[in-house]
């Protein structure tokens, strides 16, 4: 948890109590304006304070971006009153003057990306600023003097705060940046990126004060260098392997096996013992189909728990390739990923490396041989969510020529990295066991070599590492070695924000920009959607009957569309407004809810029609169905992730607590 970030912590707000005794009501909160089903929100500011009855007194202050439910408003001696509950159960809690808070229509929320290999992100004073620089012939050349200026004075003109050079890691603690505004634009090169009007409020206190942004100046203020260097000191990482273990990998386990023991036995003749674990997750195929397969994955070896290199060997004594051949030759890659994922404790590490080894193709999730039901961007987002980078060495062997294609791009799209801008993918042309070590042994070396500077009290990216690893190479073991380095500072600075307790801007409210002006390719944000409980199980239950009636198709082309007219006819849908059209898309039927509606985002989903549908191959219609069925897979995860959802009013009944659920999940 990030102690100090005070933009409504999860942590506050579920151990709060309600400020005043809740008065039961049977009734429901406002709607918004043409709305049926979406509620009237309010977000209070730092000034707010909650009154049992209009005209006390005194009240007592409310959490600054408490998110409350709005059930009545009058008017009282010229002020504007709102009567509100931190649910849509008619619980009560009191009244707000309407000056002191802030509509809040759609639950959106921005995370920072991690800064490394980027420009911060700034916060503009007017929206006007922000759109100028888009504008310009040249954006890369426009934002120079501005960031020049900063560096120099820590002030510049427009521009209220600057982001933390630390990273402010949302996924590892909760923290609201509302987003009130969205407006797509384009530079003059036809670059897409957006303008967004958030708000954010960071409590000055002490010590809190230091590691956070000054508003005033623009500027951060980072934390004492000694205080730097004793928390890089502790800075420890895990490299988790996830190798294929069918009948053809061999040579590869046993390479990987002398790999590990030969750096772990470095490791600790450096006194590393501590900073740098190994672990290995092995994986074959759906056990349900061929049962001498033993296992579909398996962890062998823990990070948390190993104790030493031969503690590491002696867990691997009997990894061995199957006796038996596997279904097809793809193999269930996607539950050995998902093992490793959701099976070890990465919190306990500063960077995280996950290493696939493999020479086939992974099961897709609509597969019936598929035990994850998981298609690769849901595997991809699920590593992302835990700060895992991802890398595929990808055994090139003559006996999978004509699988080749297929499982690098499922790789390339798996291990794409935003933090290096590309995939972390290699390839090892003709399966060489030589060329495979060579690799291994270069990305584990440089790990450590992090993990010692860090030890020492340097962070890589002050350090001649860095500088080397920007550098162009065609060298295979070369430019995994330099990605790794770019990971391993990305990571330091994720790992030195957290134990620093970096803070968001302490700006209420300003416009900024979701991509690096001076490499548009580079997001600086992410949205997130606040999905309630009862709004993900309503989702969850709309792209099941999609699923559903997509797999009628097979019958009849007409058949999904005729289906989904009757599901949204039993959700009460008017008949009369359920138009035949073939040109009826699937928001048109009413099956998505409104909370959905007016979202940043362009959904293949609600915007599929009937025509569409029917012009599509059966190719194409599968992978539709398949990719819907690894979101149904997410959201049952989400659901599941208990330590990340929350309350964000003291109080609130359960079913309205949110969940940060990214764009790119949703349908």
């Amino acid at each position: 948890m990030i102690k100090s970030v005070s933009i409504i912590a999860a942590s506050v707000l579920l151990g709060m109590s309600a400020a005043v005794p809740s008065a039961q009501a049977q009734t429901k909160p406002l709607l918004q304006e043409n709305k049926k089903s979406l509620h009237q929100r309010v977000l209070t500011t730092p000034d707010c304070a909650l009154y049992e009855q209009i005209g006390d007194a005194n009240g007592e202050p409310v959490p600054a971006f408490s998110r409350y439910y709005v059930y009545e408003r009058t008017e009282n001696n010229g002020l504007s009153w709102i009567q509100v509950g931190p649910d849509t159960k008619g619980n009560l809690v009191g009244w707000l003057d309407e000056a002191c808070t802030v509509e809040w229509k759609m639950q959106l929320t921005l995370a920072f990306t991690n800064p490394a290999n980027r420009s911060p992100v700034l916060f503009f004073a007017d929206k006007e600023e922000a759109q100028g620089l888009v504008d310009a012939e040249d954006p890369a050349m426009a934002i120079e003097p501005i960031m020049a200026e900063l560096d120099k004075t820590g002030k510049a003109s427009g521009v209220v705060a600057k982001e933390p050079e630390l990273a402010v890691d949302q996924l590892q603690s909760f923290y609201l940046l509302p987003i009130f505004e969205s407006e797509e634009l384009y530079t003059q090169a036809g670059e897409p990126l957006r303008v967004l009007n958030v708000a954010s409020v960071t409590a000055q206190d002490g010590a809190q004060a230091q590691a956070q942004v000054q508003a005033s100046s623009g500027t951060s203020v980072p934390p004492p260098a000694a205080s730097q260097q004793s928390s890089i000191k502790a800075f420890s990482a895990a490299v988790v392997f996830v190798i294929d273990s069918t009948i053809s990998m061999g040579p590869y386990i046993e390479r990987t096996r002398e790999a590990v023991d030969s750096i772990t036995r470095q490791i600790e003749a450096a006194g590393l013992g501590d900073q740098v674990k190994f672990g290995l997750v092995a994986y074959r195929g759906n056990v349900d189909a061929v049962p001498g397969l033993e296992y579909t994955s398996k962890l062998f070896v823990d990070p948390v728990t190993v104790t030493s290199g031969a503690d590491f060997l002696n867990k691997i004594a009997d990894l061995k390739p199957a006796d038996v051949s596997t279904p097809s030759f793809n193999e269930d890659t996607y539950a050995g990923l998902i093992k490793a994922i959701d099976d070890i404790d990465w919190k306990k590490f500063g960077a995280r490396y996950m290493v696939l080894i493999t020479d086939a193709g992974a099961i897709a999730g609509q597969d019936e041989l598929s035990t994850t039901q998981l298609d690769t961007a849901q595997v991809r987002l699920a590593a992302k969510e835990k700060g895992i980078a991802l890398y595929t060495l990808h055994l090139k062997t003559p006996a999978g020529k004509r699988n080749h294609p297929i499982a690098q791009a499922q790789y390339e799209e798996l291990t794409y990295n935003e933090i290096v801008g590309k995939s972390l993918y290699y390839p090892v042309d003709a399966g060489s066991v030589e060329r495979f070590g060579a690799q291994v042994d270069g990305l584990a070396s440089s790990i450590v070599e992090q993990a010692k500077l860090a030890y020492e009290g340097e962070s890589s990216a002050g350090s001649a590492l860095l500088a080397a690893a920007a550098e162009p190479t065609t060298d295979p073991v070369e430019a995994l070695k330099r990605d790794a380095i770019l990971m391993g500072h990305a990571m330091q600075l994720a790992y030195l924000g957290e134990k620093q307790g970096t803070q968001a801007p302490s700006v209420f409210t300003a416009w900024v920009l979701d991509r690096d002006l001076a490499n548009p390719s580079r997001p600086t944000t992410e949205v997130r959607v606040l999905v309630t409980k009862n709004q993900l199980s309503d989702m969850s239950s709309t792209v099941q009957s999609i699923v559903d009636a997509a797999n009628q198709s097979h019958i009849s082309p007409t058949k999904m569309f005729e289906q989904l007219r009757s599901v949204a006819a039993t959700m009460g849908r008017d008949p009369s407004q359920l138009n035949q059209s073939e040109q009826t898309n699937i928001a048109e039927l009413g099956l998505i809810g409104e909370y959905l509606e007016g979202l940043p985002y362009k959904s293949a989903v609600l915007n599929l029609n009937e025509q569409t549908w029917k012009s599509w191959s059966a190719a194409q219609q599968q992978q539709f169905i398949r990719n819907l069925s690894g979101k149904l897979a997410l959201y049952r995860s989400f659901n599941a992730d208990v330590d990340r959802w929350v309350a964000l009013a003291p109080d609130a009944d359960p079913g309205d607590n949110v969940y940060p659920v990214p764009l790119e999940a949703l349908p």
